[in-house]
């Protein structure tokens, strides 16, 4: 539910949509949610005849369909986002579920949009209640991300004084519940902002001659960390992400493999995870190759995002199949994420190579994973990222949750 930072009662909700069973319903769920004005429109023109009548004033949150006469949703939105009076926008659909993943991208590509996320119908109140999480989420990203940009300076004397530091997630086998393995994550400690992810820092190191740096202090303090939990878990793996600049540099590899034997990691515990973006060029699938022959393990991130995911997961010696969260999350209410899902697990079986869904975050999503057969499973709903000193009390709070959770979705399969 709604966070004790917003007063809802002060806030204001337009409904638009042409049936009027569907826009009363709306309607109840924003004054149940505690909106203290809702206001309501038809279509897209009705809307901004509301918009103009409601005299300038800023609206935190408009839901409307896409399939309405007049103006339709998609046209609304886009006139929505030439005004500044709209802080956040849910559409919502009862036709074809691919008409709600156009509009997402659209969201993704254009921010001006406020779009917080796509609903299909019948819209219930929890759907909404947790996009209203996210539309906090993202507002107190939106006041970080205003501060002052970090040059490529402040971060190379960052990375000098110790302030990078790697998180884990958890990722674990879903027949079991068990812990299978960590993928290691980069974070900036800031001695004045805070903990910051890495779009803060990251867009800024690539390309240039600091990255490869950046990923040699993560790998190694990964390493040590590692290295210090196999004597606890032997069968314990990490992953660690390579850049394109890493997998692009002839003598990266060489440099990779000197940390690993440093710290007597063996190859068979290390997942190297690379998105098929970085594998264009010879140097590169050599370069994975390379690391293959050297018994490392080979991830293909972000499957299924590429312009050519097929073909470069049959040509290039991967052992892991990551499956990119947008085909995950939700998956177990939207026909077509599951499709794309199954149809991708369904590779990945077909390779003899094991499957990871990332971003699961409910246990909808988990049980249809179960029930097609994913191998692995990391997501919120599992964990979030956390220091090393709280994964072994991470294990020995959530084991028996997560077995549960393994033996539940066995019993509905």
């Amino acid at each position: 539910m709604m966070g004790s930072s917003q007063d809802m009662s002060e806030l204001v909700a337009l409904i638009v949509e042409d049936s009027v069973v569907q826009r009363n319903h709306l309607v109840s769920l924003a004054q149940e949610l505690n909106f203290g004005t809702v206001l309501q429109a038809c279509d897209g023109n009705d809307a901004l005849r509301v918009l103009a009548q409601f005299d300038g004033k800023s609206i935190y949150l408009v839901i409307t369909d896409i399939d309405m006469p007049g103006m339709d949703g998609i046209e609304l939105i886009g006139k929505l986002a030439e005004g500044r009076m709209i802080e956040n926008v849910i559409v919502t659909s009862a036709r074809d579920p691919r008409l709600l993943e156009t509009v997402e991208s659209m969201g993704a590509d254009n921010a001006q949009l406020k779009l917080l996320g796509t609903v299909p119908k019948p819209v219930t109140r929890g759907a909404v209640a947790q996009m209203l999480e996210l539309a906090l989420k993202r507002a107190a990203n939106e006041g970080r991300a205003a501060q002052a940009e970090l040059s490529l300076g402040e971060i190379e004397h960052a990375l000098e004084a110790g302030q990078f530091l790697p998180f884990f997630q958890p990722k674990v086998t879903m027949s079991s519940g068990l812990l299978k393995g960590v993928e290691a994550l980069a974070r900036w400690q800031h001695p004045q902002l805070g903990l910051l992810g890495p779009q803060r820092f990251i867009a800024t190191i690539e390309g240039t001659p600091l990255m490869a740096h950046f990923t040699l202090s993560m790998v190694e303090q990964s390493l040590r960390q590692l290295q210090h939990w196999l004597c606890l878990m032997p069968t314990l793996t990490m992953s660690v992400n390579l850049s394109a600049d890493d997998l692009a540099d002839k003598g990266f590899v060489d440099r990779l493999m000197d940390l690993v034997r440093i710290h007597n990691v063996p190859p068979e515990s290390l997942i190297w995870e690379v998105t098929e973006t970085m594998i264009m060029n010879n140097q590169s699938l050599a370069n994975l190759a390379r690391l293959g022959l050297k018994g490392f393990g080979l991830s293909m991130d972000d499957y299924g995002i590429g312009y050519s995911s097929m073909q470069t997961l049959s040509r290039s010696p991967f052992t892991e199949l990551k499956i990119d969260r947008i085909f995950v999350n939700g998956a177990s209410e939207r026909r077509n994420r599951r499709a794309i899902l199954n149809s991708s697990l369904d590779m990945g079986r077909s390779l003899d190579i094991a499957t990871v869904a990332e971003g699961v975050e409910t246990v909808g999503d988990w049980n249809l994973l179960s029930e097609l057969g994913c191998d692995i499973a990391q997501g919120y709903l599992v964990a979030k990222p956390m220091a090393a000193a709280e994964l072994l009390p991470w294990i020995k709070g959530n084991r028996a949750r997560l077995r549960k959770l393994a033996a539940d979705a066995r019993v509905r399969a």
